[in-house]
Order: structure tokens, then C-alpha cells, then sequence
């Protein structure tokens, strides 16, 4: 069963699924890129700050137009008798993959609405509104775990989302990264409840061996705002939002920050690449992929 394979593994990925400096470069420097995930609608949403260098249509700045082939990128495989293949192994893996409070580092608790509501995923309607629906035919399982940084004294409260879907194939799961990239040329504002909306939408894409990837066998860069409130002006809450979707064979894995005042982007940054490295990391080793 793939649940006794993962016990015994799972010790090997907590003692080495600490963020890389590599990636982390790629990240910091040379993307400018945090991680986020999307909104959801019936759950807490995650977004953080980012000045992006990107446009909605996926076009960078002039300054990483370049693309930078890595000699040693090479698509993600995983084991066969590692890989997913009904919806209780899709949730295990899920489970084992995303990121808990105690994972983002000292002082994270649950948010009160910790987790998503099992078999269920969120989707973006045809109204740009952020809706949780079952999951389809082509998705084993899909989790998102909420959690925060609590305020004090001049500082705000952080939050941050992780989610991790298992898709039935690398192709599925493909198509989802590319749906994600178009989200924020359809809808380059989404309504996430009644009172709180993500504006000023822009995204970008990094295939595997593209402008420094070579963590990920794709990823999605988004940032823009989050704002609370129904009116303008000084009556709405602002802040800056960012998200990124990252892939590794079947699995997509997003991580959302929600940033506050008092932080700077570095400081956010910091929590957005430990999320979306260490869940990279747990990918890797769950399934059997980059062992020596």
C-alpha cells in the first residue's frame, strides 16, 4: 500500500526538505518571485506582496525576457508504484505534502477554518467568482490547509494558504498550470466573497529549464491586490497579493500569502519560498523521484 511506503519515507524528507539556496536564488533573485495560491470562496485566501515583472498575457520585463536553458533540468518522474492511483492515495499524498502551521516556522497557528472541505476543489467560474465545487473526474484529491502568523504590536497578521492537488495524470495536471496562467487575462478581477475581491491581476509562466527553472517541471507567478471592503477609497482594506503554482509530474502544489502591514516583500518572500520548497521537496521524495 502506498500508505506503509510513505511512513517509512517520510522521516528521510523532514531531514531534507529544508528550501535549497538554489531555488531559493531562483525565487528571490531571479524572478522576483513569491509564492501564492489562488482565492477560494468558502475558505480563508491567501495572498502577499510582490512588485511583479510580468504582464497579464505572460509577456516578462524587458530585464528576464532572456530565457536561461539549465543543462541539468529534466522533467520530474516519479516511481510507478509511488504514483496515485484512487482518490484514497490522492488524499494520503496530499496530506503528507502540504504545509502545516508548525512547517511555515515559529509562531504559525491554524487559521480557525484550518483545512478545506474534503472532495471538494476550487474552481474560478465563468463570473470570476471563486466558487468550491466537487472534484472532477480528472482530480484524485485536493487540499488546502490555512494558517497564520498572529499580529503584534505594529505588525498585521500574516496568513498563508497550501494547497496540493493530485491530479489523475502529469497531462491533467498540466492543463490545470495552463488554466491557471489564463485566469488572470480572463478575470483580472475575482470575486472571493461578498466583501473581499483580488484586483490588478498579472502572471507569468516558467516552464522547466526556462529563466532559472529547474526545481519544477512548470510554475505560475501571480500578484496583485487584495482588497476588503465593498466600497473605494478609505473605507477598503488593501493588500498587496501574491500566489504561484508549482508542479512536479501529477502533482500541482500553490502556496497564497496574505500580506499586513509591518512586513517588507523580503520578509514575505521568506515564507513563500520555504512553502513552496519544502512542498516540492516532500513531492519528490513521497513518490520516489531525486533519491541518490
Amino acid at each position: 500500500m502506498l500508505d506503509d511506503k510513505r511512513a517509512g519515507r517520510r522521516g528521510r524528507w523532514r531531514l531534507r526538505a529544508a528550501a535549497s539556496g538554489a531555488v531559493a536564488a531562483v525565487f528571490l533573485g531571479g524572478c522576483s518571485a513569491g509564492a501564492t495560491e489562488r482565492a477560494d470562496t468558502s475558505e480563508p485566501t491567501a495572498s502577499g506582496s510582490a512588485t511583479p515583472s510580468a504582464s497579464a498575457s505572460g509577456e516578462v520585463s524587458a530585464e528576464g525576457a532572456e530565457p536561461t536553458a539549465s543543462a541539468s533540468a529534466t522533467p520530474f518522474e516519479a516511481a510507478p508504484d509511488r504514483v496515485p492511483r484512487a482518490r484514497q492515495d490522492g488524499a494520503a499524498l496530499a496530506e503528507a505534502v502540504a504545509m502545516r502551521p508548525k512547517d511555515w516556522g515559529t509562531g504559525f497557528e491554524a487559521q480557525p477554518l484550518a483545512r478545506s472541505a474534503e472532495g471538494t476543489i476550487a474552481l474560478l467560474d465563468d463570473q470570476c467568482r471563486w466558487q468550491r465545487t466537487a472534484l472532477p473526474d480528472d482530480v484524485l484529491a485536493s487540499l488546502s490547509l490555512y494558517s497564520q502568523l498572529p499580529g503584534a504590536g505594529k505588525r498585521g497578521t500574516v496568513r498563508v494558504t497550501a494547497t496540493v492537488t493530485v491530479h489523475t495524470a502529469v497531462l491533467d495536471a498540466d492543463d490545470h498550470v495552463s488554466a491557471t496562467l489564463e485566469e488572470a487575462l480572463r478575470c483580472p478581477e475575482q470575486q472571493v466573497r461578498a466583501d473581499e475581491r483580488i484586483a490588478e491581476l498579472m502572471s507569468v509562466g516558467t516552464p522547466l529549464g526556462m529563466r532559472g527553472n529547474n526545481y519544477a517541471d512548470d510554475s505560475v507567478l501571480e500578484t496583485g491586490v487584495y482588497l476588503t471592503g465593498t466600497g473605494t477609497g478609505t473605507g477598503t482594506g488593501k493588500a498587496f497579493y501574491r500566489w504561484m503554482v508549482t508542479r512536479l509530474g501529477p502533482v500541482t502544489m500553490t502556496v497564497s500569502i496574505k500580506g499586513a502591514e509591518g512586513y517588507t516583500v523580503a520578509e514575505l518572500e521568506q515564507f513563500m519560498t520555504r512553502g513552496t520548497t519544502t512542498m516540492l521537496d516532500r513531492v519528490r521524495y513521497e513518490l520516489g523521484g531525486g533519491e541518490g
